[in-house]
C-alpha cells in the first residue's frame, strides 16, 4: 500500500503546500543540484512534482527513485529566494525526508548507524567532541594516506573535511558581562558542532557581543537543535529535541536567543512549524520569535564600540540557511564594513550551497566535492586573502575545497574576525 504524502503518521505537510507550486521553472537557474546534473527530477520544480505524485498514489514512497532524488536534494532552498509563489521548499523536502524515513525497511546495519549517529552521537557534547578529536588525530596521523591505499577513499574525503587547527570543546564561562553600558541581556545557543570543534567560534560571539554592552548568558541547560535530525527525515527526534531546549530556555529572562551557526538559526526559527501538529506549537512560536542569528543581533542594536583595523582583502560566502533560511545577507557586509582597513571583494555565486548542507557530503560525497570545487574556484579568482562565513559546515567544507586546489587561503568565520578585530587586529 501507497503511504501518502501529508499522512499524520509520515509527520509531512498538507497538499496545500505543494500546490502552492505553479511549475513556473524560475527556481532552475537557482537550484545547484539542476546545474550540476541537468536532470529535472534533480530540480525543486521535479521533486515537487514527486511529492504529488505520492500524495496522488501514482508513486510508492519507498520508491529507490524517489528516495534518490529526494537524497540528492541539498536543501539549500535558494529555490525558496527565487520562487514567485512563495512555496516553501524546505519544509516540504524535510517532510519527503521523514516520509522516505517511516516508508523504508533499512538494513539492520544502517538502522543501527542512524541510531548511533541521530541518538547516540549528535545530541551528546561529550561524545561528539571526542569524536572530533579522534578524527583531527587520525589526520595528523596520516591516516587519509591509508585509507586510500585499501580503497576507502570516501572516508579519507571525510578526513579532509576537518580543519588543520586542533577542535576547541572547552567549557565557556556562564556570564560574559557586558562591556560599558548594558544594552541588553541575551543567551547563547551553543549548539552541537559548535560547542564540540568551534567553541572558540561560541568564546568570541560572547566577547564581541559584551564588547558591544550586550550581557551574554551561556546556559548549560541546552542541547541540539535538531536541525540534522530534521534534514535527515529523523522527525521525531528533531521534534523530542525541539521540546527539550524550549522547555529549558523559553523560562530565562532574555531579550533574545542568539545563534552563530545558520542551520541551527534556520532551525531554531521554524519550531513553531516543527510542532505544530503537537501541544508545544505555541510555545515553540513564542520561542521562535526570540531567535536571533548574532549578525542579524548586532546589526539591529548596533555596534557600540567600534572594532580595530584588519589590512586584509575578504570575500564573504553566504551561508544557505543564513542568506535563504533566514534572508540575512546585508547584516553580515553591515558588520565587515565597520572593520577599518578591511577590503571586501565581490564573490560570484556567494549565495550558492558550497556542498557541506548537513550531512550532504557524508551522504553524497561526489555531489559535494563537484560543488566544492565551483566555490573553490570562484574563490581563488576573487582575489581574496581570506574567506569569511558563519556556519560552522560551510566553514570545513569551503576549507578543504581549497586544500583540494593547491590554495591555502584560510577560512574564518565572521564572529571570530570581529573578536580578531577588537582585539587589536
Amino acid at each position: 500500500m501507497t503511504t501518502r504524502l501529508g499522512f499524520p503518521n509520515a509527520d509531512a505537510p498538507l497538499p496545500e503546500l505543494i500546490s502552492r507550486c505553479v511549475h513556473c521553472g524560475l527556481c532552475l537557474p537557482t537550484c545547484p543540484t539542476f546545474a550540476e546534473l541537468g536532470v529535472e527530477m534533480d530540480s525543486p520544480r521535479g521533486r515537487i512534482r514527486l511529492m504529488k505524485n505520492v500524495w496522488d498514489e501514482r508513486l510508492e514512497a519507498d520508491s529507490p527513485a524517489f528516495a534518490d532524488h529526494m537524497a540528492k536534494c541539498l536543501d539549500c532552498r535558494a529555490c525558496e529566494t527565487a520562487c514567485p509563489s512563495g512555496v516553501s521548499f524546505g519544509k516540504l523536502m524535510e517532510a519527503a525526508r521523514s516520509q522516505v524515513v517511516a516508508a523504508r525497511r533499512p538494513s539492520p546495519i544502517e538502522a543501527a548507524l542512524r541510531r548511533a549517529v541521530f541518538r547516540g552521537l549528535i545530541p551528546s557534547p561529550p561524545r561528539l567532541a571526542l569524536f572530533a578529536r579522534f578524527g583531527h588525530l587520525s589526520k595528523r596521523l596520516g591516516m587519509r594516506t591509508v585509507l586510500r591505499a585499501i580503497g576507502l577513499r570516501h572516508l579519507a574525503e571525510l578526513l579532509d573535511l576537518i580543519p588543520d587547527a586542533a577542535p576547541s570543546s572547552a567549557a565557556l564561562p556562564a556570564r560574559f558581562a557586558a562591556v560599558g553600558p548594558k544594552r541588553g541581556t541575551v543567551a547563547l545557543f551553543t549548539g552541537c558542532v559548535m560547542r564540540a570543534a568551534f567553541a572558540g567560534t561560541n568564546a568570541a560571539t560572547a566577547r564581541v557581543l559584551a564588547r558591544n554592552g550586550v550581557e551574554v548568558l551561556v546556559p548549560a541547560a541546552q542541547t541540539c537543535c535538531g536541525a540534522l535530525h530534521a534534514h535527515a527525515g529523523e522527525r521525531a527526534g528533531a521534534r523530542e529535541l525541539a521540546m527539550r531546549n524550549v522547555a529549558m530556555l523559553e523560562p530565562l529572562a532574555v531579550d533574545a536567543f542568539i545563534v552563530n551557526a545558520a542551520g541551527c538559526g534556520a532551525n531554531l526559527k521554524e519550531y513553531g512549524w516543527l510542532l505544530k501538529d503537537t501541544a508545544w506549537a505555541e510555545r515553540g512560536e513564542r520561542f521562535s520569535a526570540r531567535v536571533k542569528d548574532a549578525a542579524e543581533y548586532l546589526a539591529e542594536v548596533g555596534l557600540a564600540t567600534a572594532p580595530g583595523p584588519v589590512r586584509a582583502t575578504v570575500a564573504y560566502d553566504d551561508p544557505c540557511h543564513l542568506i535563504h533560511g533566514q534572508k540575512i545577507s546585508a547584516q553580515p557586509r553591515e558588520l565587515l564594513g565597520a572593520i577599518p582597513e578591511l577590503t571586501v571583494v565581490p564573490l560570484v555565486e556567494a549565495d550558492w550551497c558550497c556542498g557541506s548542507a548537513g550531512t550532504y557530503n557524508v551522504t553524497q560525497p561526489d555531489l559535494a566535492r563537484r560543488l566544492g570545487h565551483r566555490k573553490a574556484q570562484h574563490i581563488m579568482r576573487s582575489g581574496a586573502a581570506l574567506v569569511v562565513t558563519a556556519n560552522p559546515g560551510c566553514q570545513m567544507q569551503i576549507e578543504a575545497a581549497l586544500r583540494r586546489e593547491g590554495a591555502t587561503t584560510p577560512v574564518v568565520h565572521l564572529m571570530d574576525l570581529l573578536d580578531r578585530a577588537y582585539a587589536g587586529g
